[in-house]
């Protein structure tokens, strides 16, 4: 599954009214205020910030195996916080991908 924040509305939608976000390490006041927009039904917040963070986001978590833990560990580094590399066999994202990440984290920061 992607990222919680993919699922959120239509979960809502369901009866389910929470969810655990791993962006949450590293843009808290994106994840808190995202959130609320889901439970708003905030539809207009909802999918701006889905095209112009989340789905940038998935675009990098999904270019390889393993990225769903390396892209927050990234993203902690990525505001200054110690977050050390994965373990093997997983790989950490490339330098352009934490380059890419770090220029995303800032436009929603």
């Amino acid at each position: 599954m992607p990222t919680a924040e993919t699922f959120a509305l239509p979960y809502t939608e369901l009866g389910v009214t929470t969810y655990s976000s791993a962006i949450y390490n590293f843009v808290p006041r994106f994840a808190v205020e995202f959130y609320e927009a889901v439970r708003a039904k905030d539809r207009d917040r909802i999918h701006r910030d889905l095209n112009e963070f989340m789905i940038r986001y998935c675009k990098i978590r999904d270019r390889a195996a393993g990225y769903a833990v390396s892209i927050v560990k990234a993203g902690v580094r990525a505001i200054g916080r110690p977050a050390g590399p994965v373990r093997t066999p997983l790989r950490d994202l490339t330098r352009a991908e934490s380059a890419e990440l770090t220029e995303l984290i800032a436009k929603v920061s």
